[in-house]
């Protein structure tokens, strides 16, 4: 599974065992031997603060991948740590994973 982006609410929820939509049930109900790549993505102030790190700390801890997020203008208009990581590091993670994995590839 990829979740891209994970926005600060949704990190929230999933750190602190919530499911109240679909995407949070799914995920608290997710195999954890298989794969769950995540990639943050939020405002410079909420990417910073303390609980944020704590978070994604976590989510790692449940054996999570994270995909950083990186520095760039943001929707908001700041320019910061907090935006999704570009589509292709994306891909490049999820190959990565893939192959650790072993999974076939279709020709």
């Amino acid at each position: 599974m990829v979740v891209a982006p994970l926005d600060a609410n949704t990190l929230a929820k999933v750190a602190n065992g919530i499911c109240d939509n679909l995407l949070t049930c799914v995920i608290r109900a997710w195999d954890l031997s298989k794969p769950l790549l995540f990639c943050p993505a939020m405002n410079t102030a909420m990417w910073e603060h303390p609980i944020t790190a704590q978070q994604v700390e976590q989510l790692k801890g449940f054996g999570y991948t994270e995909i950083p997020c990186v520095v760039k203008k943001l929707v908001c208009g700041d320019e910061g740590r907090g935006a999704m990581a570009e589509v292709w590091t994306i891909v490049e993670g999820v190959k990565r994973i893939l192959e650790e994995w072993e999974v076939p590839r279709q020709s």
